[in-house]
C-alpha cells in the first residue's frame, strides 16, 4: 500500500510533531493480510507551558486533531505512547488534565484510539487517575493480521513493566506462530539507551527476549522526544518525536532539558514520518515541521 497524501495533507502534517505512520506491516510473511496504516501521536505533555521551548503549547494539540483528520484515507486507529499531560503534583489538576486532554483528542473522526500512560501521567499515583480517564494500561488486539501489544513500564515508580504483566505478555503471545507480525507500543525504551538520562526500562530486556522468537517484531516508543533506531537482535525499536517540543540527542548536554525554541528553524525538532514496515525491513522517512 502507498499512502498519498495531497500537497495540503503534507503541509498540514508537516505542522504537527510525534506522528508516525505505517503501512505493509509484515509483508510477505503475512501476504493474505489487508493493508492499512495507523497513526503514532506521542509526547503531547497538555499543561506544559514554557513559551521559550514552545510559544504556542495549548493550541498544538488542536491543530494536530485538526491534521489528522484531514488525511484520506483516514488511518485504522491512533495510538497515543505516553505522557498525554505534563506532570504535576496536585490529583485535581492531573485529573482536570486528563479530562482536558481527552475532550480536545475525542475530536478525531477515526473510531479507534488507544492509550499508553507515560511516567508524567502515571508515576505520581501508580496510574490511578489514567485508568480512571482512560482504562487499562496495557492490552492486546488484533488488527489485519498483525498482532498489536501495549506494555505499561511508567506506572510503576521505578519504571519496571513488573513480573506480573510480563507473564501476561508471555501467555499473549505464546500461541501465535513465529511468522505472525507482532508490533509493540511502549512508553520507555525497552532497551538501556542512556540510564543517567531516565531511558532505559529496568526489565525491558525480559519483554524484548519475548518479541525474540518472531520473524517481525517492531517497538514503538516515545519518552525521548526525538527519532532513535535500534536493533536488539532481530526486534527493531523506534521512537518517534514528541508532539510538543525535542530533547537533545543521549548525552548531548549534561543535562537533560527541553531545547529551546528558534523562530527561524525550519526545523523544531518535531514533525512526523512514514514508516514501512516488512519481515527484515523497515523503510522510514522522516517530515520535520515546516
Amino acid at each position: 500500500m502507498t499512502i498519498s497524501l495531497s500537497r495540503r495533507d503534507a503541509l498540514r502534517l508537516a505542522a504537527i510533531g510525534g506522528v508516525v505512520f505505517a503501512s505493509r506491516i509484515g509483508r510477505p510473511a503475512m501476504a493474505a493480510a489487508e493493508e492499512f496504516y495507523f497513526v503514532q501521536v506521542s509526547d503531547t505533555h497538555w499543561g506544559f507551558a514554557d513559551p521559550k521551548v514552545n510559544p504556542d503549547p495549548r493550541a498544538t494539540l488542536a491543530r494536530m486533531v485538526e491534521a489528522i483528520n484531514g488525511v484520506t484515507p483516514a488511518p485504522d486507529f491512533v495510538v497515543f505512547t505516553g505522557d498525554l499531560t505534563h506532570k504535576t503534583d496536585d490529583p485535581v489538576e492531573r485529573r482536570a488534565r486528563m479530562a482536558e486532554f481527552k475532550q480536545i483528542v475525542g475530536g478525531l473522526k477515526v473510531q479507534n484510539l488507544y492509550f499508553l500512560p507515560g511516567e508524567h501521567d502515571a508515576a505520581a499515583d501508580r496510574g490511578a487517575a489514567f485508568q480512571e480517564a482512560f482504562g487499562v494500561t496495557h492490552q492486546s488486539f488484533d488488527h489485519k493480521g498483525v498482532h498489536f501489544v501495549t506494555l505499561d513500564n511508567v506506572s510503576d515508580p521505578k519504571g519496571l513493566i513488573g513480573a506480573a504483566q510480563l507473564d501476561w505478555l508471555k501467555s499473549d503471545l505464546s500461541e501465535l506462530d513465529a511468522g505472525r507480525p507482532i508490533v509493540l507500543f511502549t512508553h520507555r525504551p525497552l532497551f538501556d539507551l542512556k540510564r543517567e538520562w531516565d531511558w532505559f526500562t529496568g526489565d525491558g530486556a525480559a519483554a524484548v527476549a519475548l518479541l525474540d522468537r518472531f520473524d517481525t517484531a517492531t517497538v514503538f516508543y516515545g519518552h525521548i522526544h526525538q527519532e532513535n533506531r535500534h536493533m536488539t537482535g532481530k526486534v527493531a525499536h523506534i521512537s518517534a518525536r514528541s508532539a510538543l517540543y525535542p530533547l537533545p540527542a543521549p548525552g548531548a548536554q549534561p543535562k537533560k532539558a527541553p531545547l529551546p525554541w528558534d523562530a527561524a528553524a525550519k526545523d523544531h525538532g518535531t514533525g512526523w514520518r512514514t514508516v514501512e514496515a516488512g519481515p527484515r525491513q523497515l523503510q522510514v522517512q522522516d517530515h520535520p515541521n515546516v
